[in-house]
């Protein structure tokens, strides 16, 4: 069965608030990889506000990079319990 953008919406809604680490396609063999806490979903894009470390403090992305698999989401990245 495909998966449509309201799943993908669905599922990022139900971590709201957790930590995720976002691993973008940014060209050949190349990959960005991005981590902070889940902050806010709206009905085309999702914000990741991001760790103190990173130079940027926010990044949003479409729901539609992961259906297309440009960006692969991990949740629960580097927590410790």
């Amino acid at each position: 069965m495909p998966i449509t953008l309201s799943v993908i919406k669905h599922k990022i809604d139900d971590h709201l608030g957790q930590h995720i680490s976002v691993t973008s396609q940014i060209g050949r063999r190349k990959t960005a990889t991005r981590e902070g806490i889940l902050r806010e979903t709206f009905p085309a894009v999702f914000v990741v506000e991001l760790d103190k470390d990173s130079s940027l403090n926010r990044v949003s992305y479409s729901y539609t990079d992961v259906l297309t698999k440009n960006i692969k989401i991990e949740f629960g990245a580097n927590q410790t319990d």
